[in-house]
């Protein structure tokens, strides 16, 4: 087994988060399938890895590194000599911050949760979804408005953290038609060299 693994799920966007910055760093990774609908994140054997029962974790030799976000910030600062995915000054690491922080608050709460009750029927609020979903995008909207990428005009691991879900919203009932500059950034990120994408899901039938 190889000594760098990552514990993931296909049509998660956490999981697909860890994988894009994985290949955008050329960091090669064994790819394991985490078998979610029938609870193997749930077993001893992965709650040793993460004990929240989440993926995805990544293995890196004798490092095991839980959490889409702390996954992320890890590799940049393992594998990244340049400082371009996760900045070395306090201003730049601020910045970034604060979009790690949209990521595990209104983009989980906003098009992640839309998406996981559409596909799979999850017993959320929808609506209260799309709301939360919308008033996110109308930020990053006008932000994008006067830059390429969230904090600039180079991406950084923020933009990584944001993709996935944003790049799917339409998947949990939420248009991106009213958001062009989004739209514009995601395409941008779509043309880095190694991106990959994540696998798209059907709309879940009624």
């Amino acid at each position: 087994m190889s000594e760098r693994r990552l514990y993931h799920f296909a049509v998660s966007g956490h999981a697909h988060r860890a994988r894009l910055m994985l290949s955008l760093l050329g960091v090669p990774c064994e790819l394991i399938d985490v078998d979610l609908k029938g609870g193997a994140h749930k077993q001893p054997e992965f709650l040793a890895l993460n004990p929240f029962g989440q993926v995805p974790a990544l293995v890196d030799g004798d490092a095991v590194i839980p959490d889409s976000n702390a996954i992320l910030v890890y590799l940049a600062g393992r594998y990244d000599t340049s400082g371009r995915w996760w900045p070395r000054d306090p201003l730049g690491q601020a910045q970034v911050q604060r979009w790690l922080s949209a990521a595990a608050g209104p983009l989980a709460f906003g098009p992640a949760a839309a998406r996981v009750a559409t596909l799979f029927g999850a017993p959320l609020d929808i609506a209260r979804a799309h709301q939360i979903a919308n008033n996110l995008f109308a930020v990053m909207e006008r932000e994008l408005a006067t830059r390429s990428f969230l904090t600039g005009d180079a991406p950084t691991i923020a933009d990584i953290a944001l993709y996935s879900y944003t790049a799917h919203a339409p998947e949990g009932g939420v248009s991106l038609a009213s958001y062009p500059n989004v739209k514009a950034w995601l395409a941008r990120i779509a043309d880095l060299p190694g991106f990959v994408p994540m696998q798209a899901s059907a709309v879940r039938a009624a």
